[in-house]
């Protein structure tokens, strides 16, 4: 089949791999995916299997900016890709692109998968702080992406919340959850871990991968720093990623050298997706807090499948998809002291785990992906 992808994310930039990465460069081992490049990021190009078309006239700037100001080129662009490349299937999983390539596919008789990674109204408002801005983005972007999900054949989504929720709007959905590289993500010695970040072998470190923003509840956690240490005084806090486009993570170095923490909170940055294993390894609890209602209701996190695979426990806020998968390794809180009881518990007793997370891998995801794609293609 020949593909065309029209990511939600900067493709070749964006510092963590998204969904789509993990599956269609697996599915650009036996396919032709083309895919166009919106130079909206600011990390280090990745490599890539795909075949990239560069649709970015003005690079740089926020999201809300850089999409609309090039939105008249990458209209063209995608149309020229759907027209000239013989493309059997398009996955549109962007607002703004996936209007413009959904118009061109309509166009010329190319069957559409939109595939949902998040609930957009609600992610693409959560980097402003205005709350008018913040109305705006929400509507305005509802209105889009309710218009993509009309005019797509079929509609593909990462968890069983987000498709009760699209059933509610009238929209019927495939579910495709996330998945996790099962060969990277595996169980390793934790205290050569530790050594490797300077940090003793016999501490307790609880732990956080992923983007660094305000959605998840980290500043509760370096609030709550204190009354761990007095518990049991080795205790570290691992923080591994970087805030995309919001000051979240300085906010949280200042707050955590406001507090007297700077030598307990250990902020790694961005860190190369490969790597990531080895700073799961060094965690004895890793954390998921995630905090907004309205996200709670409907994520099943990667993270949840990246910590499983590598046999560590996990402490959530409860979030109903990752209670209904379910697992010896998770517990839950839902106050602050409940917080500090359930981490204070896990550093009484301490405990890894090995589940068999084959069936979660991303080569199964892609296979299920395929047979999507193929079903329309033909």
């Amino acid at each position: 089949m020949k593909i065309l992808l029209v990511s939600s994310q900067d493709y070749l930039h964006h510092p963590i791999p998204s969904r789509h990465h993990n599956l269609f460069e697996i599915l650009a081992t036996r396919h032709e995916v083309h895919v166009p490049h919106f130079h909206v990021s600011r990390g280090e190009e990745r490599p890539t299997r795909l075949i990239v078309h560069e649709a970015t006239r003005y690079p740089g700037g926020g999201p809300f900016l850089h999409y609309t100001m090039n939105a008249p080129h990458q209209f063209r662009i995608l149309e020229g890709i759907v027209r000239d490349c013989g493309i059997d299937v398009v996955v549109a999983a962007h607002v703004l692109a996936g209007m413009g390539v959904i118009r061109a596919a309509r166009k010329h008789g190319v069957p559409v998968v939109f595939d949902l990674k998040d609930w957009f109204p609600d992610s693409a408002a959560a980097y402003y702080s205005s709350r008018p801005v913040q109305w705006l983005i929400r509507n305005g972007v509802w209105a889009v992406t309710r218009w993509n999900l009309s005019r797509s054949d079929r509609i593909t989504t990462v968890s069983p919340s987000l498709v009760r929720k699209l059933a509610g709007h009238g929209f019927s959905a495939t579910l495709i959850t996330n998945g996790v590289d099962t060969g990277s993500f595996r169980p390793m010695d934790s205290g050569e871990a530790k050594g490797r970040l300077g940090i003793p072998r016999d501490a307790f470190v609880l732990g956080f991968a992923g983007s660094v923003e305000r959605w998840y509840a980290l500043d509760r956690v370096v609030e709550a720093l204190p009354a761990l240490i007095a518990h049991r005084p080795d205790t570290r806090l691992l923080i591994v990623g970087g805030s995309l486009f919001t000051s979240f993570l300085n906010d949280l170095t200042e707050r955590a050298a406001a507090l007297g923490l700077a030598d307990r909170v250990i902020f790694t940055g961005p860190v190369p997706y490969l790597d990531l294993p080895r700073f799961i390894a060094a965690m004895d609890l890793c954390l998921m807090p995630l905090s907004p209602p309205r996200w709670v209701d409907i994520a099943l996190p990667n993270k949840y499948f990246e910590y499983s695979a590598c046999g560590k426990p996990i402490l959530s806020t409860p979030i109903p998809d990752v209670m209904a998968l379910g697992g010896p390794h998770l517990s839950y809180y839902r106050t602050g002291e409940e917080m500090v009881s359930r981490i204070r518990d896990a550093m009484d007793h301490p405990a890894t785990y090995r589940l068999d997370f084959e069936v979660h891998s991303w080569k199964r995801k892609a296979a299920e992906m395929e047979e999507v794609l193929r079903s329309l293609a033909e």
